[in-house]
C-alpha cells in the first residue's frame, strides 16, 4: 500500500468501529438498538446498521456517536443523500468531522461543484491527503488550466510510491483535452517508464490507440490480455473496435467530473490490494460511483467487497444495478448469480442465468454458468445439454476448456452414463493432462467400477503428487488401496485424508471401513460413530449404523460381495 494511503485507515476505523461508547452515551432505552447496530457493523452488514443506528439516532437525536455511525453505514451502502442529510445533524465542534467533510465532497461532485470541492481543500476540509491531491489535478482542467493539472499530477507522481496512480491519471487528462499522443507515450511506458496496467488502463490504452489510427495496435493489445483470460468486458471492446467503420469519438474519460471518479476508484483499489480492511476501499468505490453514476466498474468492486466480506444479499443487490445496455451486464449478472449461490439462494441463482441464456445464450461463459448452477444445486440432468450447448460455442482444441469436459462428466457419472462420464473425463486430460481434480475423478471412478484399477492407482498417485494436500484426493489413494485388497497400505493415506479433512463423514467412514480390515475394529468402530456426527446423506448413514451393529464383513456378506463398501 501506498505510504501516504497508510493514516487514513486509522481515522476512519477509529470513527465507525472505534471502542464502545460509555454507558451514560447510551439510554437504557437505545441500547438493543445500539447492540444490534454494533454487531452489524461488525458483520459487515450496512444495510442492518443503517437501519439501528438512525432507529437509535431518531431517539437520540443529537448522539454525535450515532450519527457517524448512521453517516457511514449509508455511505457504504451507496446512500450519499441520506448520508448527507445526517452529516447535517454533526455539530460542528463534534470530532469525526473528516467523514462529514468527504460525504459533502462526494454530494459536491456528484452535482459537478468544482468551485466547492476546490474551497473545501484549500480549507481543510477536503476527502483526505491523497485523494484532495489528485481531485486538485482534475479541478485544474475543469478550469481550463491543464498546466496546473500536469504539474499537480507530476508532484503527486514524485512520491514513488503513488507514481503509478498519479501518471495514470495524468494520462488520462492528456486524453481527455485530446493529446492522445501525450497520453499514449504514458501509458505505454514511453514517457516515464512501465507503470502497472488494470482494465481500466487497458481500456483506455485501446481507446487512445483507435483515436490515434493505430485499431491494430489497440487490438493486439487487448488480444494479449484476452487471450489467457476472456474477460467478458475486454472481449467486448475488442469486439467492438474490430467492427469499427470508422474512428469514434474517444469516451473513456471526458469530463473532470468523470475523472474525479475515476480517482476515488483507483484508491479504492489501490487499498483493496493490501488484502486488509475492506472499509476505505468500500467507501471510496461507492464514493467513485455516486460522483459518476456510469462509473460500472465502480459498481461492481463494491459489490466485489461485499461478496468477499459474505454480504452476499447486498451483493447481489449491486450487482443488478448495473443496466441492461452496459456492457458489462454480462459480467454483473453472472457475479450476481454466484452471490446467490454462495448465499444458499440456488433456485434463485438458476433463474438469474436462465434469464440471462435469454437474452444472451450464445456467449460461452454464460451457459457454462449456468450449467454450474444446475450441477450445484444437483440438477445435472439438466446440467448436461447446457455443457454441450457451451462447448458447442468454443474452440474445444483450446487447453482452457478442459473445465468443460469436466464439469460435465460429473453430470454424466452423476446421472449414471459412466461411459459418457469417462470419454469427457479423458478429454479434459487430452486438454490438461495434470489436472489433479481430473485424474483424481477419473481415477476414483474406474476404482468405483471396479476397473482398470491398476490406471485408476496410477492417476490417484500422480494426482496427490499434483496436490498433495487435498484430502479428497489422499481419501481417494487410500480407497483405490482398499479396492485392490490391500489394506495395510490403505491406512496410511486415509489417516492423511482424516488430518486434511478431520470433518468430513465419507472420509470418517473410509477410514473405519479401512480399520475393520487390518483388524483394528475398536478404532472401526470409533470412526464410523464419528462419520455419523457428521450429517452424512441418510443412505449413507443407515448403512453406517448397520456396520456398527453387525459389522462390515456381515455387511459385506448382506450385499452380496466382499471388498464391497461405500
Amino acid at each position: 500500500m501506498p505510504h501516504r494511503l497508510r493514516p487514513i485507515l486509522p481515522l476512519v476505523l477509529t470513527l465507525i468501529l472505534g471502542a464502545p461508547a460509555p454507558a451514560q452515551e447510551i439510554g437504557p432505552g437505545l441500547a438493543g438498538a445500539y447492540l444490534a447496530a454494533r454487531t452489524a457493523v461488525i458483520d459487515g452488514n450496512h444495510r442492518a446498521a443503517a437501519r439501528y443506528f438512525e432507529n437509535a439516532l431518531a431517539a437520540d437525536p443529537g448522539n454525535p456517536m450515532l450519527i457517524g455511525n448512521a453517516i457511514f453505514a449509508n455511505a457504504a451502502l451507496g446512500q450519499w443523500g441520506r448520508a448527507s442529510e445526517i452529516a447535517d445533524m454533526l455539530p460542528e465542534t463534534s470530532e469525526g468531522r473528516e467523514l462529514v467533510n468527504l460525504v459533502r465532497m462526494v454530494r459536491g461532485l456528484s452535482a459537478g461543484d468544482l468551485v466547492g470541492a476546490r474551497a473545501a481543500i484549500e480549507a481543510g476540509q477536503g476527502g483526505g491527503p491523497l485523494i484532495d491531491d489528485l481531485v486538485l489535478g482534475w479541478i485544474h482542467l475543469g478550469e481550463g488550466d491543464m498546466r496546473r493539472a500536469t504539474e499537480t499530477f507530476q508532484a503527486v507522481a514524485a512520491d514513488d510510491g503513488l507514481a503509478g496512480i498519479a501518471l495514470l491519471h495524468l494520462a488520462l487528462a492528456r486524453a481527455a483535452v485530446g493529446d492522445f499522443e501525450g497520453a499514449d507515450a504514458i501509458l505505454s511506458g514511453a514517457a516515464f517508464g512501465p507503470i502497472q496496467t488494470t482494465e481500466r488502463s487497458l481500456k483506455a490504452h485501446a481507446e487512445i490507440l483507435v483515436q490515434l489510427d493505430r485499431r491494430g495496435d489497440a487490438l493486439a493489445l487487448l488480444a494479449r490480455y484476452t487471450t489467457a483470460v476472456p474477460d467478458p468486458a475486454l472481449l467486448e471492446l475488442q469486439a467492438r473496435i474490430a467492427a469499427l467503420d470508422a474512428v469514434p469519438p474517444y469516451g473513456f474519460i471526458t469530463t473532470p467530473q468523470e475523472g474525479l471518479a475515476e480517482v476515488f476508484y483507483t484508491i479504492a483499489r489501490a487499498l483493496g490490494g493490501e488484502g486488509g480492511s475492506t472499509t476505505l476501499p468500500l467507501l471510496y468505490t461507492r464514493a467513485a460511483h455516486g460522483i459518476d453514476p456510469g462509473h460500472t466498474e465502480a459498481l461492481l468492486y463494491a459489490a466485489q467487497i461485499l461478496s468477499d466480506s459474505r454480504q452476499f444479499d447486498l451483493a447481489a443487490d449491486a450487482f443488478d444495478e448495473v443496466p441492461p445496455d452496459d456492457p458489462q451486464f454480462v459480467e454483473a449478472q453472472l457475479a450476481r448469480a454466484d452471490a446467490y449461490l454462495e448465499d444458499g439462494r440456488g433456485e434463485e441463482a438458476v433463474a438469474t442465468l436462465r434469464a440471462l441464456a435469454e437474452t444472451h445464450g450464445t456467449l460461452a461463459t454464460v451457459q457454462a454458468s449456468l450449467g454450474d448452477a444446475l450441477r450445484r444445486t444437483e440438477q445435472c440432468e439438466e446440467a448436461i445439454p447446457v455443457y454441450t450447448a457451451a462447448l458447442d460455442l468454443v474452440d474445444t482444441t483450446q487447453d482452457r476448456y478442459w473445465v468443460l469436459f469436466f464439469t460435465r462428466g460429473i453430470c454424466h457419472e452423476v446421472t449414471g452414463d459412466y461411459i459418457a462420464s469417462e470419454a469427457d473425463f479423458r478429454q479434459a486430460l487430452v486438454l490438461n493432462p495434470e489436472q489433479p481434480q481430473v485424474l483424481n475423478n477419473l481415477g476414483y471412478s474406474l476404482v468405483e467400477q471396479r476397473r482398470n484399477l491398476d490406471e485408476a492407482l496410477g492417476m490417484i498417485e500422480r494426482a496427490v503428487e499434483l496436490q498433495p494436500d487435498s484430502g479428497y484426493i489422499t481419501d481417494s489413494l487410500g480407497w483405490v488401496f482398499y479396492r485392490l485388497g490391500r489394506f495395510e497400505e490403505a491406512v496410511a493415506p486415509m489417516e492423511r485424508a482424516i488430518e486434511l479433512l478431520p470433518n468430513d463423514p465419507i472420509i470418517n467412514d473410509h477410514l473405519g471401513d479401512v480399520y475393520w480390515m487390518v483388524g483394528r475394529e475398536r478404532e472401526a468402530r470409533f470412526q464410523w460413530e464419528r462419520a455419523l456426527s457428521f450429517e452424512p446423506t441418510e443412505e449413507d448413514a443407515a448403512r453406517i449404523r448397520r456396520k456398527l451393529e453387525i459389522g462390515l464383513d456381515s455387511v459385506l456378506e448382506e450385499e452380496g460381495g466382499a471388498g464391497e463398501s461405500q
